[in-house]
């Protein structure tokens, strides 16, 4: 039976992730990748999270295998409230928390809400591309906004709100990931996001804050989040995930909005998949109520701040004229240029042939149309991976100059 004729447009719509596909075809272990956005394995805090299940069984075991609450456990919720308050100065009731499946979860939830076939949405170019494949799925038409070293830039997402205005076409949402961005590693400076603020409030759309990487600072001052800036006003919806800063395998996150918009997306969530994990909502609740959640991340600062600096220093000594790249204060990645007549997607053939693979920056653009960039990851391979797959690299990459 042919299937085609009776997929959904939806279904048409999806294309499958170019990471997730590039990751198949470098499960050789010879090959060093810095393609994934992994966080390193001999990080997770194994011991402690032993015995924190531990302590959710003997304590709350009903709970924590019973159905749970679409919202999310109140324990954890309750927690969540403290954390927000203690490290990013956001008070909030339980009531505008809904817990999620990580961000990729809320990234989907938010397309469905607020987009339909056809609507306008503005991104920062180049964005994170798990975000792209949601919104394209949904239908969105998604207009890019340009971006220096510092993130995307102001006065382009005004130039494009006036543009969509003028075409009649409302802006959904402007959806933004502001520190240490995937994939470029840029920081939006807290002028900036106030300039970005008061366009959304100027032409009534708001801003879809996605901030998974925000604790993983290596040095300076964090400026102020979207959320905080806003100060209750309802122009922005932000988007957590504990999947950089304690254990992916969770697949835990949430998000955090005005309480009348938060109980539609617990009636979305409803008809998805009920609810979040509970045992894995108690546990996480666990961790966070001993005080470990703070250690573990300054551990993975210290760790993922000299696998930054090596990269930097490889990349210094190594790479030819010509070549440029980021210089991220924190996160996971770092954004590298090449001259603009090489294409970074042929590139990658050449490279894994090397045993050295990235990701190739061109699904990262709404468009498509930019070729010769990439992302390349530091937090997941050790120093010795790092040295000779940048060696690697550049060796590639002045062979095809």
């Amino acid at each position: 039976m042919d299937y085609n004729e009776l997929f959904s447009n939806i279904v048409h719509r999806s294309k499958a992730s170019a990471i997730r596909e590039l990751l198949k075809i470098i499960a050789n272990p010879q090959i060093i990748s810095f393609a994934g956005g992994l966080p390193d394995p001999n990080l997770f805090p194994t011991t402690e999270v032993k015995d924190i299940f531990d302590t959710v069984l003997d304590k709350s075991a009903k709970e924590a295998l019973q159905y749970g609450a679409t919202e999310g456990q109140n324990s954890f919720k309750q927690e969540l409230v403290r954390m927000l308050k203690e490290t990013e100065r956001i008070f909030v009731k339980p009531e505008q928390i809904l817990v999620v499946s990580a961000s990729q979860q809320a990234l989907d939830m938010t397309a469905r809400m607020f987009i339909n076939p056809g609507d306008s949405i503005i991104s920062a170019c180049p964005t994170y591309l798990g975000a792209l494949q949601a919104f394209q799925v949904a239908g969105a038409d998604i207009v890019g906004a340009k971006s220096d070293s510092n993130g995307v830039l102001a006065e382009d997402i005004e130039a494009k709100l006036e543009l969509l205005k003028k075409q009649g076409k409302p802006c959904k949402f402007i959806y933004l990931v502001p520190d240490f961005q995937n994939p470029t590693g840029t920081t939006i400076p807290q002028e900036r996001r106030v300039q970005i603020l008061e366009l959304a409030r100027k032409y009534n759309t708001f801003i879809l804050e996605d901030s998974p990487y925000r604790q993983v600072r290596f040095e300076g001052k964090s400026p102020k989040t979207f959320y905080e800036l806003d100060n209750g006003h309802g122009n922005v919806i932000t988007m957590f995930t504990f999947s950089k800063v304690f254990v992916p395998g969770f697949r835990l996150g949430f998000i955090v909005g005005p309480e009348d918009v938060i109980r539609k997306f617990v009636i979305l969530k409803q008809s998805m998949d009920l609810c979040t994990s509970p045992t894995l909502q108690l546990a996480t609740a666990e961790f966070l109520r001993r005080g470990l959640l703070r250690s573990h991340i300054e551990k993975m600062v210290s760790v993922y701040r000299q696998k930054r600096d090596l990269m930097l220093q490889m990349l210094d000594e190594h790479m030819p004229a010509g070549v440029s790249w980021t210089r991220p204060e924190g996160g996971l990645f770092l954004w590298l240029t090449l001259p603009d007549h090489m294409d970074a997607t042929k590139l990658l053939h050449k490279a894994i042939e090397n045993k050295v693979a990235y990701v190739a920056g061109v699904d990262f653009y709404p468009d498509g149309n930019v070729f010769n960039d990439m992302r390349l990851n530091f937090s997941y391979s050790s120093h010795e991976q790092i040295r000779e797959g940048l060696k690697r690299l550049a060796q590639t990459i002045k062979d095809n100059l």
